[in-house]
């Protein structure tokens, strides 16, 4: 008796299983992996609509990859959100049955300029002329009066220069290190999403 309901308990697993292969058959999927230009992939909102109408939703991984199953067959519209970043979408996706439809790796999202932080800033010599080609390092200034290096970059041919941050609140040094001469630093303090400007004069390197 026992056999035989353990055989009944096998047999009813594999008609389950069957039915849900079969149904996995009748809806697809999107699937794709997102990449950034500034921070991580991970946490990326990927919205499946039908026009308006949501109809699955998810996050990318670690990596930037998400699939999303149980589409049925049709077209849609993919919407990809993350705090800081510019909203993608991507129209017109045909779904079909029984596999789910790759959209790639090229799915980049770029920095929304509205939500960020930019030190811009010149460069100049004794003469108030433009140096192209300077160092430039920033640093976060911690609360116990230290500098932190987390940027560097040098200046374009009219001597300037872009940094873009987080809009949280903060100090930042900038601070100038020519070859011919000696070095120059100016804090800023970031408070939010904005535009700091500074100049930066460098003399020359005294003998």
């Amino acid at each position: 008796m026992t056999h035989n309901r353990l055989m009944l308990v096998f047999l009813a697993a594999i008609l389950l299983a069957g039915n849900a292969f079969a149904q996995d058959k009748t809806t697809g999927g999107v699937k794709g992996k997102v990449r950034v230009e500034t921070g991580t992939p991970a946490g990326v909102s990927v919205v499946v609509r039908q026009g308006e109408l949501e109809v699955a939703r998810g996050l990318t991984a670690r990596s930037g990859e998400f699939e999303l199953k149980g589409l049925r067959p049709g077209r849609y519209g993919i919407t990809l959100r993350k705090a800081g970043l510019s909203v993608g979408t991507i129209e017109n996706v045909e779904v079909k049955a029984g596999k789910p439809r790759s959209l790639g790796d090229r799915l980049i999202l770029t920095i929304d300029e509205g939500s960020i932080a930019f030190i811009r800033g010149s460069v100049f010599n004794e003469d108030g002329r433009s140096m192209p080609n300077v160092k430039i390092e920033l640093a976060r200034v911690e609360a116990d009066g230290t500098a932190k290096k987390i940027d560097g970059r040098v200046t374009n041919e009219t001597g300037s220069f872009v940094f873009r941050l987080a809009p949280e609140a903060g100090k930042y040094r900038i601070t100038a290190k020519p070859g011919g001469g000696e070095p120059v630093s100016k804090d800023v303090d970031v408070d939010g999403a904005a535009v700091y400007r500074i100049a930066l004069s460098v003399m020359p390197a005294t003998k």
